[in-house]
């Protein structure tokens, strides 16, 4: 019998079936397909049943588990950083001779434009304010309209968009990278709870964890899909007056599924990266440009600001017991973390897929510290200046928020060039939307394939095409109802999931000194000799 634990006959693609010239995982691929058809019909039969049953699960997990939410949030963080400091930091995703595959610029892109681009676009703007104002409450109960209410709202954003939401995608990407590459696992969600369920991860047990994970990511693409093409629209119809109704979000989100389609069916090197450059390149642009043209000095000197209230709020922040923010709290951090949770596995994999021949430091590195330090630019650039205006009595911000769709729209609206600013925007939200599709495209793809990446590109259309035809399909026949219901059910899992993980961070560690002690045998006889 072998010593390595994680050693198996199993062979990437053995339970794959050939039908229609698809290469797929039975039975992942059919019962994830009924599923996701029978859940539309039920969200687009019965809207308000669907809202209220999954928005009570929400609200219970919520409510219920906070703590659990918040110890695993501050747990993952740490285990980030020791991984960074820790020996094993030195191993190589893919052995010790494996190459990147990208280089670390368009690396990084994928990273940031898969993770949470799109959600930096809708909350950059609208979340500082909306604590500055006490919309919905404010972190710790910081009083509203003050200087410290401004620390504070910096502070708190920065904390649900800086280093726990990264940890949380860097555990489940190393996680899936190591077992991959480094103990020749197929790519799929299962597999890095082999050295929990050893062979019985190919049976039924690994079955139910990849089906999971395959309506999570598609419902809450395809969630993110249709509430976004409301952002879009909005957009579109303050800055052309077109409407934002009905007729305009379905439009965009053919538009993005069309893209989406033809980007995947580049592959990785054509399709994904070459967006999330054009992301990147983009975002730049706007950045500049809100630099050049808003309130430059304070934005300059906002940059230490955002960092030393990050820096303020983060252990308070982090801190469950005796809160007296209980319905921020709840309303803000913990759903935060729920969402995080539970688009871990889209995330996650698809970090993995793109990181082989990365050490595990420069893995960790570069998935929890430079997206944390591209935040903080970002959001001194965007909600430094949208706290500027509301301090100031500037425009429609200096009254709080009225709609979370518009909020970056009516920041521009007070900048030199606002119409040229604002289309660029519209323009990121939505090359950030395809770049989500696409890489949550490969991600399904990739599961129901088996672990196969080299699946019939006509799998990865099919996948593209399933999340616009499911956010259409629920916009038009149960509206914001619907997709609600599904944002509450992605929520909703993020409970049981928080469990995975925790798990999952023992096993990962306990694969990596192995896997370090088993390199250093090998070294030992060749330096002494």
């Amino acid at each position: 019998m072998s010593s390595n634990p994680y050693d198996t006959d199993y062979e990437i693609g053995q339970d794959n079936v050939q039908v229609m010239g698809l290469d797929v995982h039975n039975p992942v691929f059919a019962i994830s397909a009924v599923l996701i058809v029978s859940f539309i019909l039920f969200a687009i039969l019965f809207p308000a049943g669907a809202e209220s049953a999954l928005g009570g699960a929400k609200a219970w997990s919520i409510a219920h588990g906070d703590w659990l939410f918040m110890l695993a949030g501050n747990l993952f963080v740490l285990f980030c950083l020791l991984l960074i400091v820790h020996p094993v930091g030195k191993l190589r995703l893919g052995g010790q001779k494996a190459k990147p595959e990208f280089s670390t610029r368009s690396w990084f892109a994928m990273l940031f434009a898969a993770g949470m681009g799109i959600g930096l676009m809708f909350w950059s703007v609208a979340e500082p304010v909306a604590y500055y104002t006490d919309w919905y409450g404010t972190p710790l109960n910081a009083p509203a309209g003050t200087p410290e209410g401004a620390r504070a709202a910096l502070g708190a954003t920065m904390y649900h968009w800086g280093l726990h939401p990264w940890a949380i995608y860097a555990v489940v990407g190393l996680s899936l990278a190591f077992f991959t590459y480094n103990k020749g696992l197929p790519l799929t969600i299962r597999s890095a709870f082999y050295p929990l369920l050893g062979e019985r991860t190919w049976g039924w047990m690994g079955h139910i964890v990849d089906i999971l994970a395959v309506l999570a990511t598609i419902f809450g693409l395809a969630t993110s899909l249709g509430l976004g093409s409301a952002q879009a629209a909005s957009g579109l119809d303050y800055l052309f007056g077109v409407g934002d109704g009905l007729p305009t979000q379905i439009a965009i989100i053919i538009l993005v599924t069309l893209v989406a389609i033809y980007s995947v069916s580049r592959g990785l090197d054509g399709g994904v990266k070459l967006l999330s450059n054009i992301n990147m390149i983009i975002a730049a642009v706007l950045i500049i440009f809100i630099l050049i043209f808003g309130p430059t000095l304070a934005i300059l000197m906002g940059l230490g600001t955002t960092t030393l209230s990050y820096v303020e709020y983060l252990l308070p922040l982090s801190n469950w017991i005796g809160r007296p923010d209980e319905s921020w709290f709840h309303g803000w951090t913990v759903f935060y973390w729920a969402w995080w949770i539970s688009w871990s596995p889209f995330v996650g994999m698809f970090i993995a897929r793109v990181s082989r021949g990365r050490t595990v430091r420069e893995f960790v590195t570069a998935v929890l510290l430079v997206p944390t330090l591209v935040t903080i630019v970002w959001m001194s650039v965007f909600g430094g200046t949208a706290l500027e205006q509301a301090i100031n009595g500037v425009g429609a911000l200096a009254n709080g928020i009225d709609s979370v769709s518009l909020a970056m729209f009516q920041m521009l609206d007070n900048l030199p060039l606002s119409g040229v600013a604002s289309f660029i925007a519209i323009l990121l939200v939505l090359v950030f939307f395809v770049t989500s599709s696409d890489s949550g495209s490969l991600v399904i793809d990739s599961i129901t394939a088996g672990g196969k990446v080299d699946a019939p590109i006509s799998q990865r259309m099919f996948w593209a095409a399933m999340e616009g035809l499911i956010a259409g399909a629920l916009l038009y026949g149960g509206g914001s109802a619907a997709l609600g219901s599904l944002q509450a059910g992605a929520i909703a899992t993020g409970l049981p999931f928080t469990l995975v993980l925790l798990v999952m961070c023992y096993s990962l560690f306990r694969g990596l000194m192995q896997e370090k002690k088993a390199q250093d045998m090998l070294i030992r006889p060749v330096a002494g000799a």
